[in-house]
């Protein structure tokens, strides 16, 4: 039990290492859902680019989505960006800052999606042979444009009767998983070039203001779980006192027999200090309230001089 506790506690405070977990995982499930996925192309002029786009672009808008729903810090971002700046001056680099990294993470799986169904080619076969210039290809020369359009839209179907031994359905299909790949190499390429660049030409820049975001950026996370412990102790001890006040004839029976209840000692003192005079409900609506509206600034030292 104490070593799950453990790997709680760590994943708790390491809420950057987690997130790249999640998003690994969210990556290895787009190539494991392309993979496991029947496509079937209609072979209909009028649905197979709807289709074969639907298929690449579609499930990248939803993994994207997936990401900044799991990605704790997203909502944390929007909160301090909507929160009013009250006492603390807010910085537009920390949140900027955020939102890079958010976008990166959430990117991850997206983009695995694309690149994925560019090298299988299946999708851009689907959505771009009905469009493809019969002229280029042996095979549409006494052919009327109807059925021009029709024997282009059926080239994704190798079963098809009238296509299954057709050169000229070959031709297009390899003509066009070529451009596919050839697009989805030329990504991969450019995205590793981008990293590469980004990662050894970063230390040219301003560090001071980059170590500043990512410091502050850190502190408003920590805070808001802090915050939201805080909160969770404050309710219970809260909801501890309204509780023995409203069965005070009961109040030793509920000591003695409630195991999650603080002692007798602990509840008196322990109690009394984390409540810290705040006995009403307005009191605490007024506190969390001013929390939203007025956040103290950032001065350990007006907090000792107190």
């Amino acid at each position: 039990m104490d070593r799950f506790r453990m790997i709680f506690q760590y994943f708790q405070s390491n809420s950057e290492s987690v997130m790249n977990g999640i998003c690994g995982l969210l990556a290895l499930a787009s190539v494991k859902m392309y993979t496991s996925l029947d496509f079937s192309c209609p072979c209909l002029p009028q649905y197979n680019m709807a289709y074969g786009l639907g298929i690449m672009f579609v499930p990248p808008i939803i993994l994207f989505l997936c990401g900044l729903i799991l990605n704790r810090q997203s909502l944390v971002m929007l909160e301090e960006w909507r929160q009013p700046p009250g006492r603390r001056k807010k910085d537009p680099a920390v949140i900027r800052y955020m939102c890079s990294s958010i976008m990166q993470r959430a990117m991850v799986a997206p983009v695995v999606w694309i690149i994925v169904t560019l090298l299988d080619g299946k999708c851009l076969i689907c959505a771009f042979s009905g469009s493809m210039d019969p002229q280029k290809f042996v095979g549409f020369a006494n052919v009327s444009t109807e059925q021009v359009q029709q024997l282009l839209a059926k080239v994704p179907c190798k079963d098809d009767e009238l296509m299954r031994n057709s050169t000229s359905r070959k031709a297009v299909s390899r003509y066009l998983r070529c451009w596919s790949q050839a697009l989805g190499w030329s990504i991969l390429l450019i995205l590793i070039i981008a990293a590469f660049l980004a990662r050894w030409l970063r230390p040219f820049f301003n560090q001071a203001t980059l170590l500043q975001a990512r410091h502050w950026s850190t502190y408003i996370d920590i805070e808001q779980k802090i915050f939201e412990e805080t909160c969770c102790e404050h309710s219970r001890l809260f909801a501890h006192k309204c509780i023995l006040h409203f069965f005070e004839s009961m109040q030793q029976e509920i000591k003695l027999h409630s195991s999650s209840l603080p002692r007798e000692g602990e509840g008196a003192e322990g109690g009394e200090g984390l409540l810290q005079g705040i006995t009403d409900q307005d009191q605490v609506n007024k506190l969390l309230k001013m929390w939203y509206y007025e956040k103290p600034p950032l001065d350990v030292s007006r907090a000792h001089q107190r």
